[in-house]
């Protein structure tokens, strides 16, 4: 019983240590992704492990429905596609796998999404990076600890300043529930 409430009370901590930060990094990725998808673009998501299943989850709750009904929008986990990721890894690297579909699936005007707990993802600092690359992709991420290389690799980071996984993407998934919350208020219902 112990543990059980001290991971929670950890959890409930971190999430008001973050409520308290400077949360306009936070704020711009809601605005980009608004305006993107208002204006026909899309969202394009994603991280390894725990962070893959937060990137499919984001874009379900988009494509799917969040809290209301409404029109579809345009978001892709880039975690999803086994014949992608796995032909892309043997033939270029695993480190390869987002720039790549980055490459072939983002345009100006969209919005790439990145999700490491780390902040060090070599593949998703590929992927954000190829997105700058492009030009007129704003690019973001959810990341954990200090923000890692990728803090300083794209225009909004949200850092959870946090150590331990579990808790970060504990944050990650609320930050998650947020975007889409926000997004969903901006769509028309169908």
């Amino acid at each position: 019983m112990q543990i059980i409430r001290q991971r929670l009370r950890e959890s409930a901590d971190l999430k008001r240590t973050l409520a308290d930060s400077d949360l306009a990094p936070m704020q711009a990725l809601v605005d980009a992704t608004r305006n993107a998808l208002a204006t026909g673009h899309k969202l394009l998501v994603f991280g390894n492990g725990g962070s893959a299943a937060d990137a499919q989850h984001i874009a379900a709750e988009l494509v799917g429905r969040y809290m209301k009904e409404r029109l579809g929008m345009p978001a892709i986990a880039l975690t999803t596609d086994t014949s992608i990721l796995t032909s892309v890894a043997n033939d270029y690297g695993f480190e390869h796998i987002f720039e790549r579909q980055i490459e072939a699936l983002a345009q100006p005007g969209d919005v790439a999404l990145g999700i490491s707990t780390s902040g060090n993802s070599p593949n998703v600092l590929l992927g954000l990076r190829r997105a700058r690359d492009i030009g007129g992709i704003t690019t973001a991420a959810f990341l954990g600890r200090t923000g890692g290389e990728i803090k300083g690799a794209v225009d909004h980071a949200i850092v959870v300043p946090a150590q331990e996984t579990a808790r970060i993407q504990e944050c990650h998934l609320t930050l998650g529930h947020i975007l889409c919350e926000l997004v969903d208020d901006a769509r028309e219902v169908s």
